[in-house]
């Protein structure tokens, strides 16, 4: 198998927004993402997006109708869906405990207070919490313990 371009991890997410360029901002804030790009049209719309934390990439996206590709299903925020959800997203950070206090400090919802959870002798203790965003997407962000 050969490597993925060099920046780029073997996958990578993408989530839509109702407001893209708020979620960025608001992403960056409150989970430390940080911008690497941000291609904006004429009208300010949001075309591309890659905002990386460590050697993880998402990207973020307009919901609706994308116009370069009328032929791919629409794409959805939670929020224009009442609240469901299809995905979830988890990333390992350094520390849970201090990553959680920045999000809720920028208004993140905590759906799982940070938790220790050990899966036996045999494997491992992650330290675990889960987090909604303004448009309702999940994020599981973890730290290993053992």
């Amino acid at each position: 198998m050969n490597p993925p371009p060099s920046g780029w991890p073997r996958l990578s997410i993408s989530v839509f927004y109702d407001d893209p360029g708020k979620a960025i901002d608001w992403l960056c804030d409150a989970f430390g993402f940080e911008t690497r790009l941000r291609v904006e049209d004429d009208d300010g719309r949001i075309m591309h997006s890659e905002l990386v934390y460590g050697e993880a990439v998402v990207m973020v996206g307009q919901s609706g109708i994308n116009p370069r590709r009328p032929h791919f299903p629409p794409t959805a925020s939670p929020q224009s869906l009442g609240g469901q959800t299809t995905q979830a997203a988890f990333l390992h950070v350094d520390d849970v405990d201090a990553h959680c206090e920045r999000a809720r400090v920028a208004g993140a919802r905590i759906l799982d207070e940070p938790t220790n959870h050990d899966y036996g002798a045999d494997y491992w203790i992650d330290r675990t919490y889960g987090a909604l965003d303004p448009e309702g997407h999940v994020w599981w962000f973890s730290q290993r313990i053992r």
